[in-house]
C-alpha cells in the first residue's frame, strides 16, 4: 500500500483481552478497516498502534469496532489549554484504570476462594454438613455466575463474531462440569450410572478460583514490567517558581509556558526544559542519563527538566514545555517501544490464532475416544478428560512470551539511559556484524584545536590565520570553529567576509578585504587554483597526518599561504569500547572525511582495522549500502545531521544524546550519556532481551507439547496417571506467571 504523506497515528488502551488470540482478532480487525495503513495490537502492554488517513477514518470508528468486539477502550483525557493531550497525563489516567481493575479483579478473586474452600471441603466429604449436593449448588453458582462472568462475556463476544478465545476455553471447561453437576441433582436416575455419586462442583469453582488468581498475579507482574514509565512519569515536576510581573509566583507545572523566566533554588527539582540566563549550579542528571556525575551549569547551558539542581541556584528561561519536554519524548518514545512487536513474535501471533479452535477440536476428540473405548463407557471419566484439555492450554504464554521481555528491556534501557525504538530494532542489534562509527563528535569530542600552524610564501602566522578565521567566521563545520577559537585566543582581529561559498567536506572561500581566500583540503585547493604550488607544505602534512591530525591548506590570491594543523582529543573510554566491541565478535570501522593517511593513523590509536576514509558527508550513506551489499547487518553510530542518512540506511541507528536533534530522530537507539560504552551496553541488553524471549518461547510451546497429552489421558494406560482439571487449570495460570517472571529478570540487567 502507498503510505499516505498525511497519514496519523493513534494509540488507544484496551480493555478485557485475555490472550494472544484477543490481540490478534482486533489487529486483524482494525487492519481490515477502510483508510488504515497498519495496525498493530500488543496483548502485553493492552495497546493497539494505527496508522491510518484521518479523511477516511476516524478514532471514534476504531473505538467502536473494537468495543464491537467486545473489549473496552480507555477515553483519552480531555486536551490540555494548549490544544493537545499531555502524554504523561494519559499515562497516569492508564495507571488509575488499571488500578481500578486490579481492585475488582482482587475482590472477585477474594470471594470466589472464600465461598471455593467450603466446596472443596464438601466435594472431599472432610465437612460431612457441607457434602449436601443442594449446599453445593448453592456455593458454587455464584462462583459460576459472578466471579467467571467475565468468561462468559467473553465467549459471547468472540462467539457473535466466529471466533474463540481463552475466554472460550475457561467457559466452556467449567461450565461443563457445573451444568453436568446441576443435571445429575436434578435428574439422579438418569445420571446415577454414569456419574454415580460424583459431582464436580468443586472442580467448577476451582479453576475459575485459580485462573482468576492466575490472572491477579500475571496483572501485577505486568504492571511491574511497566515500572519505567511509572518511574519516568514520577520524576515530572509538579509545579514551578516563575517570575511574573516581577514576582516568584508557585504554579502548577501546566500552567508553565514557553519564554517563562523560572527560578531554582538548592536542591530543587527542575520544572522544564530551558537555558540558564542567571546563575551556577551543579546538577544531578542521573535520573535522564544514567551519569552519576553532577553536570556544571552556567549561563547559556541548557538544562532539562525533572533533574536535580545541586547547592547552587540560577534562573533559566524554559524553551519547551509539556509533551515537548525531553521527559516526555522519553517516555513516548519507551511507550511506543514497548508497544511494538519484535518480528520474533509473528510466529507465536501465527499459532495463537488457530490454537483455541484446535485446543476445542482436540478436547473433544478426547471426550469420544475416552468414552468409546473405556469399557465401561463412564461418561464422568470422559468429561474430565475433556474439561482437563480445554483448561491446561494456555495461548496467553506464547502471547506474553514476547512483548513482557521487550517492555522490561526497553525499560531497563530508558534507565540506563539507552533509549531503543521498537521491539524489531531490539531483535536486529544483538545481530549486528559491523558497526561504523563517525569520526567527529562520536568517537572524539567533537571540539577540534589547532595544534600546528605553518606559514609559507611570505605570510606570518598571524596573517595566515586571519585569512583562515575571517573566511571560516561564517562556517558551523568543528574544523572552522577551531581556526576561529584559535584566532580569537590570540586576540586578533577579524575582517568582514563577502561572497562567502562553502562546499561540505571540502572547504570554504570568500573576498576578504580585497582578496579571495580558498580553505580547505588538498584537493579542494587544487580544483580551484590549478596552478598552485603545494610542496612547501606536502612534506610537514604527511608528519601531521601520521600524528593522526587533519591539514587544512589556505590560498591567498591563487598563492599558498600556509597550512593549519587540527587535531581532536578522543572520547573517554573510547578505545575501551572499541575494543570491548571487538572481543564481543563485531568489526568496527571508521568513516571520516579525512586524508586516508591521517584517518588511518587516527584509527591505529584505537585498533579499528577498517577505515572508511575522505568520504563526504552525502556518501555516508553509501558506504553502509557498501557494507550492507556484503550481507553484513550494519550499525552506525553518529552525532551530527549529515549522519542521519547514513543513520536511516543501517540496519540499526546509533544516535549519540548529545548530538543533533536530526540525527537522534533518524536513529533507532539513542545514547543519551554521550558514552561510546553505551554501544556496547545496548548491544548487550538486546542479546540478553532476545534469550530471554526465546526461553519463554521454548517454555510456552513445552509446556503445551508435554501438558495437553498428559490432560488427555495418554500416560493412564501405563501409569494410570491423569491430570486432574484442578491441576490443569494451575498449571495454565502457572505458566503466564513463569513467563512473565522470567522476563522481569531482566531487571537486573548491569550495563
Amino acid at each position: 500500500m502507498e503510505i499516505n504523506v498525511s497519514a496519523k497515528k493513534s494509540e488507544l488502551q484496551i480493555i478485557g483481552m485475555s490472550c494472544a488470540g484477543c490481540a490478534t482478532r482486533i489487529e486483524k480487525g482494525l487492519s481490515k478497516q477502510k483508510g488504515v495503513e497498519s495496525a498493530n495490537v500488543n496483548f502485553a502492554t493492552e495497546r493497539a498502534t494505527i496508522v491510518y488517513d484521518p479523511e477516511i477514518v476516524s478514532e471514534d470508528d476504531f473505538t467502536a469496532l473494537i468495543r464491537d468486539l467486545g473489549y473496552g477502550v480507555v477515553q483519552k483525557p480531555a486536551a490540555s489549554s494548549s490544544g493537545e493531550v499531555q502524554g504523561i497525563e494519559t499515562g497516569d489516567r492508564e495507571w488509575t484504570i488499571r488500578e481500578a481493575m486490579t481492585r475488582r479483579l482482587v475482590i472477585k478473586t477474594a470471594i470466589s476462594a472464600v465461598l471455593t474452600i467450603p466446596i472443596l471441603l464438601g466435594g472431599m466429604r472432610i465437612v460431612p454438613f457441607l457434602s449436601n449436593p443442594w449446599i453445593l449448588w448453592i456455593l458454587a453458582t455464584p462462583v459460576q455466575f459472578w466471579c467467571g462472568w467475565q468468561f462468559y462475556t467473553g465467549a459471547i463476544a468472540a462467539a457473535r463474531h466466529k471466533a474463540t478465545d481463552m475466554n472460550t476455553l475457561i467457559a466452556v471447561g467449567s461450565s461443563a462440569a457445573y451444568f453436568y453437576s446441576a443435571a445429575a441433582i436434578l435428574f439422579p436416575g438418569f445420571f446415577a450410572h454414569a456419574a454415580g455419586d460424583m459431582l464436580y462442583f468443586d472442580t467448577s469453582a476451582v479453576i475459575i478460583t485459580v485462573i482468576l488468581l492466575g490472572r491477579l498475579l500475571e496483572l501485577y507482574a505486568r504492571g511491574r514490567t511497566s515500572d519505567a514509565i511509572r518511574r519516568l512519569i514520577g520524576l515530572q515536576a509538579k509545579t514551578a517558581r516563575v517570575i511574573r510581573d516581577g514576582r516568584e509566583v508557585d504554579v502548577p507545572i501546566e500552567d508553565v509556558d514557553v519564554n517563562d523566566v523560572i527560578v531554582v533554588r538548592p536542591g530543587e527539582k527542575i520544572a522544564t526544559d530551558g537555558v540558564v540566563i542567571d546563575g551556577h549550579s551543579f546538577v544531578d542528571e542521573s535520573m535522564i542519563s544514567g551519569e552519576a556525575i553532577p553536570v556544571e551549569k552556567g549561563i547559556g547551558d541548557s538544562v532539562t527538566g525533572a533533574t536535580i539542581n545541586g547547592s547552587g541556584s540560577f534562573q533559566f528561561r524554559a524553551t519547551r514545555v509539556g509533551k515537548d519536554t525531553a521527559l516526555a519524548q522519553i517516555i513516548k518514545l519507551v511507550e511506543e517501544a514497548q508497544g511494538s512487536k519484535a518480528p520474533v513474535q509473528r510466529l507465536a501471533d501465527v499459532i495463537a490464532g488457530y490454537f483455541v479452535p484446535t485446543v476445542i477440536v482436540l478436547s473433544i476428540i478426547t471426550f469420544f475416544i475416552w468414552y468409546a473405548f473405556d469399557p465401561q463407557h463412564v461418561f464422568s471419566t470422559a468429561l474430565i478428560r475433556f474439561i482437563s484439555v480445554l483448561i491446561v492450554a494456555c495461548p496467553c504464554a506464547l502471547g506474553l512470551a514476547t512483548p513482557t521481555a521487550v517492555m522490561v528491556g526497553t525499560g531497563k534501557g530508558a534507565e540506563i539511559g539507552v533509549l531503543i525504538k521498537s521491539g524489531e530494532v531490539l531483535e536486529t542489534a544483538c545481530k549486528v556484524d559491523i558497526i561504523v562509527f563517525d569520526k567527529t563528535g562520536t568517537i572524539t569530542e567533537g571540539r577540534p584545536k589547532v595544534t600546528d600552524i605553518l606559514p609559507v610564501n611570505g605570510f606570518s602566522e598571524a596573517e595566515l590565520l586571519r585569512s583562515a578565521a575571517s573566511t571560516e567566521r561564517l562556517s558551523e563545520h568543528p574544523l572552522a570553529q577551531a581556526i576561529l577559537q584559535s584566532a580569537q585566543a590570540r586576540g586578533i582581529d577579524l575582517a568582514e567576509a563577502s561572497n562567502f561559498e562553502a562546499l561540505a567536506g571540502f572547504g570554504a572561500k570568500a573576498w576578504i578585504e580585497g582578496r579571495e581566500v580558498i580553505i580547505g583540503s588538498m584537493r579542494f585547493i587544487c580544483e580551484n587554483v590549478p596552478s598552485i604550488a603545494l610542496d612547501s607544505c606536502k612534506a610537514q602534512e604527511g608528519q601531521w597526518s601520521s600524528e593522526g591530525k587533519t591539514t587544512v591548506y589556505v590560498a591567498v590570491d591563487g598563492r599558498l599561504a600556509g597550512s593549519i594543523a587540527i587535531a581532536d582529543s578522543l572520547k573517554p573510554n573510547a578505545k575501551e569500547s572499541i575494543e570491548a566491541l571487538k572481543k564481543m565478535g563485531v568489526e568496527v570501522a571508521m568513516v571520516t572525511g579525512d586524508t586516508r593517511l591521517t584517518a588511518e593513523a587516527f584509527a591505529r590509536q584505537l585498533g579499528i582495522d577498517r577505515v572508511l576514509a575522505e568520504v563526504l558527508p552525502a556518501n555516508k550513506a553509501e558506504e553502509i549500502k557498501r557494507l550492507q551489499a556484503e550481507n553484513k547487518i550494519v550499525a552506525m553510530v553518529g552525532d551530527g545531521i549529515n549522519d542521519a542518512p547514513a543513520l536511516a540506511q543501517a540496519n540499526v541507528g546509533f544516535a549519540i544524546g548529545t548530538g543533533t536533534d536530526v540525527a537522534i530522530e533518524s536513529a533507532d537507539i539513542t545514547l543519551i550519556k554521550g558514552d561510546l560504552r553505551s554501544v556496547i551496553t545496548a548491544i548487550a541488553l538486546s542479546k540478553a532481551t532476545m534469550r530471554t524471549i526465546r526461553q519463554n518461547l521454548f517454555w510456552a510451546f513445552f509446556y503445551n507439547i508435554i501438558l495437553m497429552p498428559v490432560a488427555a489421558g495418554v500416560l493412564y494406560p501405563f501409569f494410570h496417571v491423569f491430570l486432574n482439571p484442578m491441576w490443569a487449570a494451575g498449571a495454565m495460570a502457572f505458566s503466564s506467571v513463569s513467563v512473565v517472571s522470567n522476563s522481569l529478570r531482566l531487571r537486573a540487567f548491569k550495563s
